[in-house]
């Protein structure tokens, strides 16, 4: 794509699998040095494995985090400093489901642990990420949200709280740091291929047919997207939410 990314460096949370693993792929493609992070060290591994089989110049750094620990944003950020001297660009993608239950019926336990992952965990990381970002001379954050960051699902309190929350944190965070060289800007990506919605194949078929161009999307899609709006080719955009969902949100 040749989007300007020889010497930058990347970091992409829940970069062990789906739309983490193929984002780190797509910079590393472009040249751009890449930083992973998952609470899984086996995803972690294969994805640093897969980026060395596909260009062997390119550097990554691996560290086990846990999305929904201010800390582990703090060291991932300070080990990518300390390895790489700078940070050019963040990807906050490291999230989960929920119980699929009516609201009253949610546990709370469930209910915060998904809060903590899903919207607490982009405003950890970016808490970490910006400091960097701005001694870089600017740069930018995408976080992943959903097309259910715009939209109701039945029985999904929790996931749909957590992602119209990651939305509104991106908008603001967008123009608190828009004259700083910063840009923020969320995705939204439909129902993707990727481990998080299992493997029944009747349900995958029946997610399918909501969206409008009759199929699930692939990480790949989503990750060409985040790659692009992480570039300086997107350069005036900024507080945006793109959503790359097949046509499911223009029903």
């Amino acid at each position: 794509m040749n989007l300007e990314l020889n010497g930058k460096t990347a970091l992409v949370t829940g970069a062990g699998s789906g739309i983490g693993q193929a984002t780190a792929l797509a910079f590393a493609r472009e040249g751009a040095q890449v930083v992973l992070t998952d609470l899984k060290p086996d995803g972690l591994d294969h994805t640093a494995q897969l980026i060395r089989d596909a260009n062997a110049d390119v550097r990554t750094l691996t560290v086990i985090a846990d999305a929904g620990q201010a800390h582990d944003h703090k060291q991932a950020v300070q080990q990518a400093l300390t390895t790489f001297g700078r940070l050019d660009a963040a990807v906050n993608n490291a999230g989960m489901g929920g119980e699929n239950v009516p609201v009253a019926d949610v546990d709370p336990a469930n209910w915060q642990r998904v809060i903590e992952v899903n919207l607490s965990g982009v405003f950890y990381g970016m808490q970490a990420q910006i400091p960097a970002l701005l001694q870089s001379g600017g740069g930018s954050i995408v976080n992943v949200a959903s097309i259910l960051g715009q939209a109701g699902w039945a029985n999904g309190a929790a996931y749909v709280a957590s992602k119209h929350g990651v939305v509104g944190l991106t908008r603001t965070a967008a123009l608190d740091y828009a004259t700083q060289g910063l840009r923020v800007n969320a995705v939204g990506p439909g129902f993707i291929e990727t481990p998080i919605l299992g493997q029944d194949r009747q349900a995958l078929d029946h997610l399918a047919s909501l969206h409008p161009i009759g199929r699930l999307g692939k990480p790949e899609e989503i990750a060409s997207l985040i790659v692009f709006l992480s570039s300086p080719k997107a350069s005036l955009i900024t507080g945006a939410y793109y959503n790359a969902d097949g046509g499911y949100l223009a029903r």
